[in-house]
């Protein structure tokens, strides 16, 4: 197979560095850095983007001698349809590691062309480090970098007012764009830095908060090498993804100038509020995962694609979508079933193989902020409670015993507390109390649940018919 390199591919042509991205994971490959090579094709944003790295595993070496080109293989259903589509990226500079040296990463501040901040550095990522105590030495958070990277800018550009700079953070955390801006504050505080330096961040600088969507599997392991034969190229940095993507950016209008999507028919979507995105995202998609793991575990299934093929878990899971949750949410209900529909489709993606017991992970939190809600809404509208999703906080509370009826013991990842205290009430309370007790404890759900007229008896039923059904 041949090397990938931009020589045998006759790429010459180089295009100015507009976007500074810190993080070279999968996701951005397979997300922004995939938007960005379609923005090149379609449209005139003409632009490269260069990857900062803040940690050292080797993929920097893989993708530099691969001259920043990969290709992004999209595997999935799309409107019933399978789909498999291959795209070689081209708008990849390369990777650098501040770590190299400290004074080049501070002159790509300089860059006259710069014009979008893309980062993704895990949710940790953006948080204030005290240690950093000093502007001149590098930073270990990644906020630290980016504060003394835009400080270097401020001092040394001639015409600093040129053209703003969108920082577009990807991290899923609320308001990350107020978060990351929050804490460069801080460090102009700490590092006692100009006011001057601080006004200008305010007027130069946009933060814009977004929502990101896309299942961004990697590097396909167990088909690499037939995949590389197909592209008849040595490709070691892959990246496989499902069609659907999303990207919601709350910001000012004058993004869309320099970052023309629109244009080229992507995804993306400028909001001055994404609030009600976000709610839709955790109301449906997320919500749809927590309700579904419980239940189809306990039915005996281990992934998201063999039980929603189930016919009794798919019309549990469509009954709580279409019936229930889309009913409590206040976007147009051909928007929210549109998104319904791509959801219960990437569900059924043949190549992706999703385990329901890593989507376990801390269920009871992710029950509160994606499921309660809606629960509560619904009874609130109505004056009844819906049927399905007081079924899935039943089995949530079976799945909290931790082991299934034939005595298989549930590998269940949670905080030690809410294990404990899960142990503790089914080891030494009968059925009814158990679903009491549980219900009352306010550190779980932020209310006394049994307030709430006949949810305790039905939920007492639901597990009732459960320990009494033979499998």
């Amino acid at each position: 197979m041949k090397k990938l390199n931009r020589s045998i591919l006759e790429l010459d042509h180089k295009r100015p560095i507009k976007v500074l991205q810190f993080g070279k994971g999968n996701f951005l490959r397979g997300f922004a850095d995939w938007i960005i090579d379609i923005l090149n094709e379609k449209t005139i944003f003409n632009g490269n983007v260069q990857i900062i790295e803040s940690t050292d595993n080797g993929l920097a070496k893989k993708l530099n001698d691969q001259e920043g080109l990969y290709h992004v293989l999209l595997e999935g259903l799309q409107n019933g349809m399978k789909i498999q589509e291959t795209r070689l990226v081209t708008c990849v500079n390369g990777i650098f590691n501040p770590k190299d040296d400290y004074k080049t990463f501070l002159k790509m501040g300089k860059n006259p062309d710069l014009q979008i901040i893309i980062s993704n550095t895990t949710e940790a990522g953006i948080r204030f480090d005290p240690n950093d105590t000093d502007v001149n030495q590098l930073p270990r958070s990644f906020p630290g970098r980016l504060t003394a990277l835009l400080y270097y800018r401020f001092l040394h550009c001639k015409n600093i007012n040129s053209h703003k700079i969108f920082v577009l953070p990807c991290e899923l955390i609320d308001s990350n764009g107020d978060a990351l801006k929050d804490i460069v504050l801080q460090y102009i505080q700490l590092w006692k830095l100009p006011e001057r330096f601080k006004g200008w961040i305010d007027t130069n600088i946009e933060f814009c908060n977004t929502l990101v969507d896309r299942i961004v599997t990697g590097f396909p392991k167990d088909t690499s090498k037939e995949t590389q034969k197909q592209l008849d190229f040595e490709d070691h940095m892959i990246v496989t993804a499902e069609p659907f993507y999303l990207w919601v950016i709350e910001g000012p209008k004058e993004i869309q100038d320099i970052f023309p999507t629109e244009q080229a028919g992507l995804n993306v979507k400028f909001v001055n509020d994404l609030s009600k995105y976000k709610t839709r995202k955790v109301r449906i998609l997320n919500a749809a995962h927590t309700t579904m793991v419980p239940f189809a575990y306990l039915s005996g299934f281990r992934t998201v694609k063999e039980a929603i093929e189930d016919k009794k878990i798919g019309d549990f899971i469509n009954n709580v979508i279409y019936q229930e949750i889309i009913p409590t949410l206040d976007l147009p209900k051909e928007e929210l079933t549109s998104f319904a529909d791509s959801v219960t489709e990437r569900f059924k993606n043949p190549f992706v193989k999703h385990h329901l017991i890593s989507i376990a992970l801390n269920s009871i939190s992710k029950f509160k902020v994606r499921v309660l809600p809606s629960l509560l809404k619904y009874h609130n509208q109505t004056q009844k409670l819906p049927q399905n999703l007081v079924k899935s906080l039943a089995y949530l509370i079976l799945f909290y015993r931790g082991k299934e009826k034939d005595g298989q013991m549930i590998p269940i990842q949670e905080n030690h507390e809410i294990l404990n205290f899960f142990s503790d009430v089914w080891q030494n309370n009968t059925v009814e109390k158990v679903v009491e007790i549980i219900l009352e404890n306010k550190e779980l759900w932020g209310i006394d649940l049994n307030k709430i007229p006949n949810l305790k008896n039905s939920i007492f039923k639901e597990i009732n018919a459960y320990n009494n059904t033979r499998d």
